[in-house]
């Protein structure tokens, strides 16, 4: 990972799976205690806004908290996953077809967000790279590909109708048809977003952040991706708008402030969304599914273990 990072040291190494295993810790202590959840999502952010963030996430403090993005991407994930809480433990909702419509759209908003931060990004002209809102970040390409990329991944969210609650005691939100491509292209989309937007911040906010909920995805409870997403976003945020210097003091892994790079990062994602509409649609239309309704991945491997598994 040279060619992206100033790698770190052993030390370094060792924060970083610090760091990873902290967040699916406390993933998996919300999404298994009711009471868990609550401390964690409604709980503990009330008393971080009220005492904390106004003072390490002040307007145009040092380590770039303060800017509009931040503020926003932190109460759109705590709703996410306050949201999903919800329907999980409060009966009747995840039946009701208009509820279930939140989570599509909430993650289509927290993506969109992201898309409109990399077009701003371009808009600022930073060709050579500059520090602006006291964060470091080089205009170019890359943003308006990766931009693109996002557009696309949202347009290839689909099957939120089949969304179901496991029958088991932690009651996740399990969402069949969201099998491993659309999950990549996303994780794909996502890295470069943050390469291109926090770059210097990215190594834990992309790499890290992205492996926390992924892992989960795929080897403790398959299917409830959003869920853990949701999950380790909103504790991950919330830690950055405590602890701002992490990043830049305590533990830094900064990017290597090549152009390849982000060109050829940008590249991998616009190509990897690129290919999964194309796989999508060409399988809504050999079917003649409705997107907005039928869920499209029902036949595949995946889709049947996930309902096996969770009704």
């Amino acid at each position: 990972m040279g060619f992206l990072y100033n790698m770190p040291n052993i030390e370094g190494w060792g924060i970083a799976i610090a760091v990873l295993f902290t967040l699916m810790a406390f993933n998996e202590f919300a999404r298994t205690t009711r009471w868990g959840g609550i401390s964690m999502f409604i709980v503990l952010p009330i008393i971080l806004t009220i005492f904390i963030w106004p003072t390490t996430a002040a307007p145009g403090n040092e380590y770039g908290t303060g800017n509009w993005f931040n503020w926003v991407k932190t109460y759109s994930c705590l709703a996410g996953a306050i949201g999903f809480m919800a329907i999980r433990f409060i009966p009747g909702l995840s039946k009701n077809k208009y509820v279930l419509i939140f989570p599509a759209a909430i993650l289509a908003l927290n993506i969109f967000e992201a898309c409109i931060r990399d077009f701003q990004v371009y808009s600022y002209g930073a060709w050579d790279g500059e520090i602006i809102n006291q964060l470091w970040m080089m205009s170019g390409s890359w943003n308006i590909m990766n931009g693109i990329a996002g557009l696309l991944n949202i347009v290839a969210i689909c099957g939120w109708a089949g969304i179901i609650i496991s029958k088991d005691k932690s009651k996740d939100m399990i969402w069949p048809d969201m099998i491993w491509p659309w999950i990549i292209a996303y994780d794909f989309w996502n890295f470069a977003y943050t390469y291109n937007c926090i770059s210097d911040h990215s190594f834990y906010a992309g790499v890290v952040l992205l492996l926390s909920c992924t892992i989960p995805a795929f080897f403790i409870k398959k299917g409830a991706w959003l869920q853990h997403r949701a999950s380790t976003l909103a504790l991950w945020i919330m830690f950055v708008m405590s602890v701002p210097q992490f990043a830049d003091k305590i533990a830094p892994v900064p990017t290597t402030h090549d152009p390849k790079a982000f060109f050829i990062v940008s590249l991998v994602a616009l190509l990897a969304n690129v290919a999964l509409v194309v796989y999508q649609f060409n399988k809504i239309r050999k079917h003649k599914l409705n997107p907005l309704k039928d869920e499209i991945f029902t036949d595949s491997k995946d889709y049947k273990l996930v309902i096996k598994e969770n009704t």
